[in-house]
């Protein structure tokens, strides 16, 4: 079985955004009752979001740990180029809550090991379609999130305008 989809991790028996053992850093814990946002070396949540409370959720992440700088992303806003790709929101998970309504988001430590293209875009679409669907309990499946992982990490994206149709047909196929 596959054990990582670029920021998305299993540790043990639960599935992780980013690096839970890295020192000062932060992970997303993937759990039943919902995500559960983790700081190295404190052993209960910082906070606890329920599955039900999601309507957007969106992945952001970088290929390489340097990326995710503080300074890449004073250099990505000095040099004007292009959507953010760098700085310390670059990984990070964000999206829409409902009961209240707010915008969250909750930036986690990147891997010392490098993520992949195709792992960034499938990672993105699997929450991204999961939550769209009224899924979002899928994410704490452990099993499920285990198929899933093993069938994208393998999977060759279509990047272009139909990119969200083809993401939409493997994730679909993962049965919601």
């Amino acid at each position: 079985m596959t054990e990582h989809l670029g920021p998305l991790e299993l540790v043990g028996d639960r599935w992780v955004i980013g690096d839970p053992k890295r020192e000062g850093g932060s992970c997303l814990v993937l759990t039943a009752g919902g995500m559960e946002h983790h700081k190295s070396g404190v052993p209960e949540p910082q906070l606890v979001i329920p599955w039900s409370r999601f309507m957007d959720m969106r992945v952001n992440a970088t290929t390489r740990a340097w990326l995710a700088t503080r300074t890449m992303g004073v250099l990505q806003a000095v040099s004007g180029t292009g959507p953010q790709v760098g700085g310390r929101s670059a990984c990070s998970v964000s999206g829409l809550l409902r009961h209240p309504y707010e915008y969250w988001s909750l930036n986690y430590t990147h891997h010392q090991r490098p993520y992949t293209q195709p792992h960034i875009f499938w990672v993105g679409h699997l929450f991204r379609k999961t939550v769209e669907a009224k899924a979002a309990r899928r994410l704490g499946d452990p099993e499920w999130l285990g198929n899933a992982v093993a069938k994208l990490a393998t999977a060759r994206p279509v990047y272009g305008l139909s990119s969200n149709r083809r993401a939409s047909e493997v994730i679909e196929a993962l049965g919601l």
